[in-house]
């Protein structure tokens, strides 16, 4: 068995074994394909999503339950959170109740109201809406167990892919800075030293990287 086998598996299991205590607890969230990859193609981080029908299983559509390597690094408490937010996600499906708009960015407060149903404690952001999520330590001791395996699996996350949407690469065209969440902007030098840039998602500083 090679190392790579090895977080394979213990990495699937836990996500796996997350996705059905989180379902014994609430019986409205649906099964799903689990699928582990890239979260940050395009320059944007993607921690997860529940997409609805995406899977066929010879007569049956399966729902996808996807997970953002590069998400696993923040530790099995936020990536607890990442499965109850998606969870969320698979419950209004399952309910039918329109919980996102805006190509599905825009958390409304039907979103809210399952979130916290699940045991999520969620805030408003002003791009993005109801979607800021935290579990709280009353969800945290529900789920001691699955976060015991999740901290065990938790042993490799995967590198952000960089971003190629700006062509070739010239100093020429100012300074590319960078946020927390992976966001990249590029502005002329003069207006960078002038102060700081906030990222309107992840509320982090654009932080200047030479390119």
């Amino acid at each position: 068995m090679t190392d790579s086998d090895t977080i394979t598996g213990l990495l699937v299991s836990a996500l796996e074994n997350t996705w059905t205590a989180i379902r014994s607890h609430h019986p409205d969230v649906p099964a799903a394909v689990l699928t582990i990859g890239s979260g940050s193609v395009g320059g944007e981080l993607n921690l997860g999503h529940f997409a609805p029908n995406r899977w066929i299983r010879g007569e049956y559509e399966l729902h996808e339950l996807f997970i953002g390597g590069e998400g696993l690094e923040r530790g099995p408490i936020d990536v607890l959170g990442t499965l109850l937010h998606e969870a969320a996600h698979g419950v209004a499906v399952a309910r039918d109740v329109k919980d996102t708009s805006r190509q599905g960015r825009w958390h409304n407060e039907r979103f809210r109201i399952i979130g916290e149903e699940l045991g999520l404690t969620l805030a408003k952001h002003p791009k993005i809406g109801w979607s800021l999520t935290t579990v709280p330590s009353l969800t945290q001791e529900m789920y001691r167990d699955e976060l015991d395996e999740l901290d065990l699996a938790l042993v490799a996350y995967r590198r952000r892919e960089p971003d190629q949407r700006g062509g070739r690469k010239s100093n020429n065209n100012g300074l590319s800075a960078e946020c927390d969440c992976g966001r990249k902007i590029r502005v002329s030098r003069s207006v960078y030293v002038l102060g700081a840039i906030r990222c309107e998602v992840c509320d982090g500083l654009f932080e200047g990287i030479e390119s």
